[in-house]
């Protein structure tokens, strides 16, 4: 048992690591006509939870790394949320091709503590792997910074939830383990003012970000796409430091699926939401802290409670 559970850990932090030891690869090759130049600090954003340039928790439509017009770039990340019972880490790496186009990847380990003990299943992990693209469609976040015009960006993110002892729940509520988000971004930055600003429209059917699958059936719940609402506001204390606030819209699928299943509101979800600082000690490197508040999160076995908490989140971008 003890070898069982070793191998299972190393290959657990193996997986994890792949996005990074891929991107560290990419970054190895990078010619120094690429690593000399970049961004502005910080207007490339950092990397969201699901991979994608922008907050922690939602898209922008900046195109993420260093790279500017003519240039490659790439980027790797890892954040860590922990709440009163949960918690979250993630890895993931992104590469950029003209501040036009972005390709992601992130894979998210979601630790289910008292929940996963009521469940008969002590040490339960939701793991998914998240792959993603975002094309820039209009407008430049730094270059339109003097006039109304924002940088818009579409994106979409593949999610699959990986096989866990939670799958006969999944399947008894008709929760999918696979989804696809399609969303819309605008971000327009004041340069003089120091301050950006960014709407993001998502079209998706995950529960709590996928972590407990896609949609519900039971109980004739709406099984359908909804369209979430996300917003992101950002001031610019010194060109290097910025603080703001992030507030990302949820669907709440699972709640009348739980109602059917007897759980009452057992299964309720909230929107997220999280005050965050940002600091780039050097123009490759950004780190991240935050006070979450992820609202309720399966409340059926957590009293009820909101998820609040720490987050914090270290990239590198070339």
């Amino acid at each position: 048992m003890t070898h069982t559970t070793t191998t299972h850990a190393k290959t657990h932090r193996t997986s994890v690591l792949l996005p990074l030891a891929a991107a560290a690869a990419l970054m190895a090759g990078l010619s120094p006509a690429h690593a000399d130049t970049g961004k502005l600090l910080l207007t490339g954003g950092v990397s969201t939870i699901e991979g994608a340039a922008g907050g922690g928790l939602s898209p922008w439509a900046v195109i993420g790394t260093q790279a500017t017009e003519g240039e490659t770039g790439v980027s790797a990340f890892v954040s860590h949320a922990k709440t009163q019972d949960y918690g979250l880490t993630v890895a993931g790496a992104a590469v950029a091709f003209n501040n036009r186009v972005e390709l992601s990847v992130a894979r998210q380990d979601f630790n289910t503590g008292i929940t996963g003990q009521l469940l008969g299943l002590p040490g339960l992990h939701l793991r998914q792997n998240i792959i993603g693209a975002k094309l820039r469609v209009a407008g430049d976040a730094v270059l339109d910074s003097d006039t109304l015009m924002p940088q818009i960006a579409v994106g979409v993110q593949a999610k699959q939830l990986e096989s866990s002892g939670l799958d006969g729940t999944l399947d008894a509520l008709g929760a999918k383990r696979t989804g696809t988000d399609v969303y819309v971004s605008a971000t327009k930055l004041f340069l003089a003012q120091g301050i950006v600003v960014n709407g993001t429209l998502r079209a998706t059917k995950a529960n709590q970000n996928g972590l407990l699958g896609f949609g519900a059936t039971l109980g004739g719940a709406d099984n359908g796409y909804e369209i979430q609402p996300e917003i992101s506001v950002a001031y610019l204390i010194r060109n290097n430091l910025a603080v703001g606030f992030e507030y990302r819209g949820m669907p709440n699928k699972l709640q009348r699926a739980g109602a059917a299943a007897g759980l009452g509101d057992g299964l309720r979800g909230d929107d997220w939401k999280d005050i965050f600082v940002a600091w780039a000690p050097s123009k490759n490197v950004s780190l991240t802290a935050a006070y979450v508040d992820l609202g309720r999160i399966v409340p059926a076995t957590t009293g009820g409670k909101r998820q609040t908490g720490v987050y914090v989140s270290a990239q590198l971008a070339f």
